[in-house]
């Protein structure tokens, strides 16, 4: 497994895309361009893709999680081509994605779940840990049913759960902020800073996680994915620079 190490010291996963396309199918049979020669590498901890709506955010955390397919271009994961591969596939890899509506399972109890995402390596003490993580007491979850007693931000502790128990590489969330109040979001903000040796991909809009990344993509609807670290993209995404100076700094170092 290729992984390189961040400034913390923790294995990270090499993530890239290369020359990636996505279009879609209108209803008045034309087709949309999202994504265009999307070309990109991730290897930072913790990394916010972000920018104006209709700009292709959640489209390109689909496309690496395996939900859709790239119109052409492909997608490496560790040195390995997987641009093939469906969703569990990817899983397998290591690959985990949460919904920006969490899916509820009736009938099913957390217990289940997370039993089923450590592949049934773990004891009760075991998977009790994993709620313990993410900031719930074990002894009032780990029975618990996966249905609408549950909230939003419940809901999203117990997916990030899940993503620990399968030990993966890459965790992808789509507006997490989405369905949950505030004070469960600043919550789920200082989990995500916490979690080590992982990559962890954050589709957003929101402030307290722009502030918080490593890296930062920007997506528009107009050209290229900028990406950079947060301090020199923070400045393009508030107005007080350019994106050509994010980029001309790129082509310097490159």
């Amino acid at each position: 497994m290729k992984t390189i190490s961040d400034t913390n010291g923790d294995d990270i996963n090499m993530l890239e895309l290369k020359n990636v396309s996505y279009s879609a199918g209108e209803e008045n049979g034309g087709v949309k361009d999202i994504l265009t020669d999307v070309s990109l590498q991730v290897s930072e901890r913790f990394v916010a893709i972000t920018g104006p709506n209709g700009g292709g955010k959640s489209t390109l955390a689909k496309l690496v999680a395996g939900i859709i397919k790239p119109t052409s271009g492909s997608i490496w994961f560790d040195g390995q081509d997987i641009t093939d591969l469906g969703v569990t596939e990817r899983a397998k890899l290591g690959i985990s994605y949460a919904f920006q509506q969490p899916v509820r399972f009736k009938g099913i109890t957390v217990r289940k779940l997370l039993d089923i995402a450590s592949d049934h390596s773990n004891n009760l003490a075991g998977l009790c840990d994993y709620l313990s993580v993410v900031g719930l007491c074990a002894r009032d979850y780990i029975d618990r049913e996966m249905n609408d007693s549950l909230s939003g931000g419940e809901l999203k502790r117990i997916e990030l759960a899940m993503a620990i128990a399968k030990n993966g590489g890459v965790f992808l969330l789509d507006e997490p902020e989405a369905g949950i109040d505030l004070w469960s979001f600043d919550s789920l903000t200082k989990l995500f800073t916490k979690l080590t040796g992982k990559t962890v991909l954050i589709v957003s809009h929101q402030s307290k996680i722009i502030d918080i990344a490593d890296n930062i993509i920007l997506l528009d609807r107009e050209g290229a994915p900028v990406v950079g670290k947060r301090d020199e993209m923070l400045p393009v995404i508030n107005g007080s620079r350019s994106v050509c100076s994010v980029i001309q700094g790129e082509q310097a170092n490159g």
